[in-house]
């Protein structure tokens, strides 16, 4: 009886045991991770900033965030003229370190069209993750130790997402805001291509944020909504992004383009001034279907869409897609991918990997990658900065 007994539980134990080992594999296969710690120094608002909120055109407030929770916090406020350079330094508390950078005060929309010889290298999906992006930016030469522009005239391509879920989205942002005047100096591009978490914050669902932000919006007496609302510098500057854009006839984009738009007798100007002037406003499906609402919505916008990877897509409506905007491959992430890989024939790349979180302990970790498009070959790049032919 003891030993039947035993072989019962023994039986029991190696069917649960087996379970276990299905449900983690199935889990891994779909980028599932397990969050088992946080670091502190992530947490605290004490120091974060600059946030940066404009008085009139001429004139903004820059606010550091200062002291700590038992003592109570209070804030750093200077005023700058609009008219005059202003350089300022944004705090990382993982290392101790400043990034750099001067404030521009009146952005500037971009070109949704660039053609030139020159590399391209995309990233997407960074969340918040400001070490992980810095590290495969210096071990792809895009950026030196020093947090310098390397690139020369290349296109640094960051295909959307680079907020929420992490706790360097301010740090994140600034690193960008730097990269993109360094590299205008010497011929080179920074693109930041808007996803859904940007717009998300843009209009005020902040859902995927971390609660550090909403504290950091109190102390500013301000509304979390406000971080990136009109009257914000960073805020201002992200929203005069594109949704889209063709570089060396790829086309970057972050969530995809539904095989309906090929119809829709548009071009890249439209799509991008139409999802631009309703960044602010949160979608609700409505009884007319036009091209706005196409665009805007979170099932077949640009900015949403996941038919690459969830719909049974045919080659034909790729090949159209593609045809109609006179383009080779459509580069995107928004849907998590194990590695960057080619699907359609190769004119379908997904590039969002499971990147690692600056203050955040996950397993499994996650290893970025990013692609490299050079001399029209393209290249999967792994967080050592080797590379592998697609």
């Amino acid at each position: 009886m003891k030993k039947r007994t035993l072989r019962y539980f023994k039986h029991i134990g190696l069917t649960l045991l087996g379970l276990l080992i299905i449900l983690i594999i199935a889990g891994l296969s779909i980028g599932a991770s397990l969050h088992y710690d946080d670091d502190n120094r992530g947490l605290t608002v004490s120091n974060d900033g600059p946030y940066v909120f404009y008085k009139n055109d001429s004139i903004v407030s820059s606010n550091f965030i200062k002291g700590n929770r038992k003592n109570g916090f209070y804030l750093e406020t200077n005023d700058y003229a609009t008219s005059n350079p202003i350089t300022h330094s944004s705090f990382v508390a993982l290392d101790s370190t400043f990034i750099q950078f001067q404030i521009e005060a009146h952005p500037v929309v971009p070109a949704h069209t660039y053609q030139d010889d020159q590399p391209i290298l995309a990233i997407s999906d960074i969340e918040g993750g400001y070490q992980a992006f810095r590290d495969i930016l210096i071990q792809s030469k895009v950026i030196n130790q020093n947090l310098e522009w390397t690139f020369g005239k290349g296109h640094l391509v960051l295909v959307g997402d680079f907020v929420d879920r992490g706790l360097s989205v301010t740090q994140v942002l600034w690193f960008i805001y730097k990269l993109e005047q360094e590299a205008t100096k010497v011929g080179g591009q920074v693109h930041y291509i808007i996803g859904n978490h940007e717009i998300k914050n843009m209009y005020g669902d902040h859902l995927a944020a971390e609660n550090k932000y909403y504290n950091a919006a109190t102390i500013l007496n301000k509304q979390q909504v406000d971080l990136y609302g009109h009257n914000s510098v960073l805020g201002r500057w992200m929203a005069s992004k594109n949704a889209v854009e063709k570089i060396n006839g790829n086309l970057f984009v972050h969530g995809g383009l539904h095989p309906e738009l090929a119809d829709k007798t548009t071009d890249l100007l439209t799509i991008n001034q139409l999802i631009r002037q309703n960044y602010h406003q949160r979608h609700y499906p409505r009884p007319e279907k036009n091209l706005e609402q196409f665009l805007s919505s979170n099932k077949t916008g640009p900015c949403w869409y996941r038919g690459y990877f969830k719909e049974d897509l045919s080659q034909d409506q790729i090949d159209h897609t593609l045809a109609e905007f006179d383009a080779k491959a459509v580069v995107v992430g928004h849907t998590l991918q194990n590695k960057v890989n080619r699907s359609y024939d190769g004119k379908i790349i997904g590039i969002d990997v499971h990147h690692p979180k600056d203050y955040q302990k996950y397993w499994p970790k996650g290893a970025s990658e990013a692609l490299l498009i050079d001399q029209n070959h393209y290249y999967r790049v792994l967080a050592d900065g080797s590379k592998k032919r697609l």
